[in-house]
């Protein structure tokens, strides 16, 4: 979203377009979280007091930026991942070659669009594991953005989750479904621990 403003960010999502949406929004919130465990660990950096966590601090807080990247990237990816469903439902249907031909590519599209927040997911996780240990290296002035971070964290894994499981409603494969859906439980197992 670097290239966007976050104000038009909100125009876009608020309007009738069916992207952004919110698999996007979900991962943008996501950005959030990560800003926030980067912020802490500046806020911490910048004090004397905490000078003996200065490498441990760095490791955490470049992470912090790899996974805010990370989240913006994802919140674009389910954007074209939606527009790709979109543009397979407007293929023509007329004879029994074009059916054939637009479930495939519906098919293969709702595929990537269940893969793609499920990613966003992941990297949802990443941040939380990250926030804990910003928790534990972070000053204690700023928990309560760290807590915030955590709950930005928790929503982008719960929205992302949402998003493919409307995909999952439409796919055929079941062996996909199937697979994706412990994906999606064992992030929540390991999510419910941290």
């Amino acid at each position: 979203m670097n290239e966007r403003t976050l104000e038009g960010y909100l125009e876009r999502l608020a309007s009738g377009a069916p992207t952004p949406g919110g698999g996007s929004a979900a991962a943008t919130v996501g950005a959030l979280a990560a800003a926030l465990v980067a912020m802490v660990g500046r806020l911490t950096l910048a004090s004397p007091k905490f000078a003996e966590r200065h490498a441990e601090l760095t490791h955490l807080i470049e992470e912090a930026d790899a996974l805010r990247s990370a989240c913006l990237a994802g919140a674009r990816a389910d954007e074209q991942a939606y527009e790709a469903v979109v543009a397979a439902q407007r293929l023509p249907k007329a004879t029994g070659q074009e059916q054939a031909a637009r479930t495939a590519a519906l098919q293969q599209a709702l595929a990537h669009a269940a893969e793609t927040p499920l990613r966003n997911a992941q990297t949802a996780l990443s941040i939380l594991r990250l926030g804990a240990a910003m928790a534990r290296a972070g000053t204690p002035h700023a928990q309560s953005d760290v807590r915030c971070a955590q709950a930005f964290a928790r929503a982008s894994l719960q929205g992302s989750f949402e998003n493919v499981r409307v995909n999952h409603a439409y796919l055929k494969d079941e062996s996909l479904v199937a697979a994706q859906r412990a994906r999606m439980q064992a992030i929540e197992s390991e999510a419910a621990q941290l």
